[in-house]
């Protein structure tokens, strides 16, 4: 995981750093959060891990166990997590206790899931948002964290009103510079959909909106399904799309948690998915992730119909181990 010699070096060579300022403008000179770990954390209190804890007499406790609920997967933030900042600074506080990195996801924007609803909710105002945003950066405060900021935030957008869709921009924006002024070893990735969704001049063109010049950069298949292979040509997409219309280029990472079949076309709990490459360093992007966990319901549709949104599904969970 540790990797200084690369980037020590690109920050020692002045004629690289200014190349870097040109190409990450508002981030070239914050604080690698790599650099401050050895590796990912993995949640101990994750749904798949619960479950495995409770049911330890399953048959399907120990593939779960060995193929979910140890590979590092980011946590989820929303309105059911109490205060968010005592939240955020206890979670990323055990994971700095033991030198590991942890993978945050922030979703709690106003209209949250506005166009399919089955994770609907979201803060109740802008301003309820602001203040929610601001604690969530001030929690982690000076720990090294990577922040996946709202997820399907952009591609929901078509599904808003001009007035709703400025305010969302402001508040995505508005969220990047808390992170950081209050979180500065901290990465932001905002949300950047999937290449099955919005074409990717359309993506730059709403990402340069929101403010990503100021994050460290985006993300890809967040909860979805399409390959690593497709994800990445698409990142690659998006960038020559900004490079061409804005200057500059981001580092981008993909969620590889169930696109290890790839996708059948529906997003929605489909049947015959496997999870995908482990979290890491590389692989395409800058890091292939877990950010959804293999076995929890995108919502009461296809395989989990009858569940939840985020509700663990044993044996979807089971079955995605195996691919079928």
């Amino acid at each position: 995981m540790r990797r200084s010699s690369r980037r020590l070096s690109l920050l020692m060579a002045p004629a690289l750093t200014a190349l870097l300022v040109a190409v990450h403008p508002g981030t070239a000179h914050a604080a690698d959060p790599t650099l401050m770990t050895n590796g990912f954390y993995t949640d101990p209190d994750s749904s798949a891990r619960q479950w495995a804890d409770a049911n330890p007499g399953d048959g399907r406790a120990p593939a779960i166990r060995a193929s979910i609920a140890d590979v590092p997967t980011a946590r989820w933030f929303g309105n059911w997590s109490g205060a968010v900042g005592t939240a955020t600074r206890a979670y990323t506080g055990a994971a700095a206790a033991g030198g590991k990195l942890p993978i945050l996801v922030a979703y709690n924007i106003p209209d949250r899931d506005i166009c399919a609803g089955h994770s609907g909710g979201g803060a109740g105002s802008a301003a309820e948002y602001r203040a929610w945003i601001s604690d969530f950066a001030g929690g982690i405060g000076n720990r090294p964290a990577v922040v996946v900021l709202e997820p399907d935030s952009l591609g929901h957008e078509s599904c808003m009103t001009p007035a709703q869709v400025a305010e969302r921009n402001a508040l995505l924006s508005d969220a990047i510079a808390r992170f950081n002024a209050k979180a500065p070893n901290t990465w932001v990735y905002l949300d950047a959909g999937n290449p099955a969704w919005l074409g990717a001049d359309t993506m730059a063109r709403l990402l340069a909106t929101a403010g990503v010049a100021g994050a460290h950069g985006f993300s890809l298949n967040v909860s979805n399904y399409t390959t690593t292979a497709e994800n990445t040509a698409y990142g690659n997409a998006v960038n020559a799309a900004l490079r061409s219309t804005k200057g500059f280029t981001k580092p981008f990472v993909v969620d590889t948690s169930r696109n290890g079949n790839g996708s059948n076309g529906a997003w929605c709990n489909p049947a015959g998915r496997r999870i995908g490459t482990t979290t890491q360093w590389g692989g395409g992007a800058e890091m292939l992730l877990w950010i959804k966990v293999p076995g929890e319901s995108d919502g009461n549709c296809g395989v989990g119909a009858g569940s939840s949104a985020g509700q663990f599904l044993p044996e979807v969970a089971y079955k995605m181990i195996y691919g079928y």
